[in-house]
C-alpha cells in the first residue's frame, strides 16, 4: 500500500491533457490530469467516466447543453453519452474509470494517448 499526495502528484504533470495513473483498485485507474482550452468530442463505448475538479474550473459540454464544474465537484459522464471538456483557465482533474479507457474514446487524434504514464 502507498499513501498518494495529489498535490504532489499534480505537480508533477506539465502538459495539458497527458493523463497520468496515480492508482488502481477493482480494474479501475485513478488519474490525474490537467485540462487547459478544448479537448476533442468523443465517447466512450463501453465505460463510464467520473471526472473530480481538484482545482479550478471546467465545463463538460454536451450535445444538448453543459454543465459547469469547481473544486470539490465531480460528474460521472454514462458511457455511450458524447461529451467535450473545456478549461478556460487551467483545470487539475482527478478522474476515476475502467483500466481499458482511452482518454480519447472512439477518436483517435494527436491527444489519445494509448499507455498512460504511472506516476
Amino acid at each position: 500500500m502507498e499513501k498518494v499526495n495529489v498535490a504532489e502528484k499534480l505537480s508533477r504533470i506539465q502538459e495539458p491533457w497527458q493523463p497520468k495513473i496515480v492508482a488502481e483498485l477493482n480494474g479501475q485507474h485513478v488519474k490525474l490530469v490537467k485540462l487547459a482550452g478544448p479537448f476533442v468530442w468523443h465517447h466512450h463505448e463501453a465505460e463510464d467516466e467520473m471526472f473530480l475538479v481538484v482545482r479550478g474550473a471546467f465545463r463538460m459540454e454536451l450535445r444538448d447543453g453543459s454543465i459547469e464544474l469547481g473544486p470539490g465537484e465531480f460528474l460521472v459522464v454514462p458511457r455511450g453519452v458524447e461529451h467535450r471538456p473545456v478549461a478556460d483557465g487551467e483545470a487539475e482533474v482527478l478522474l476515476f474509470e475502467p483500466a481499458s479507457t482511452l482518454n480519447t474514446g472512439n477518436v483517435r487524434s494527436e491527444r489519445t494517448v494509448e499507455r498512460p504514464e504511472r506516476i
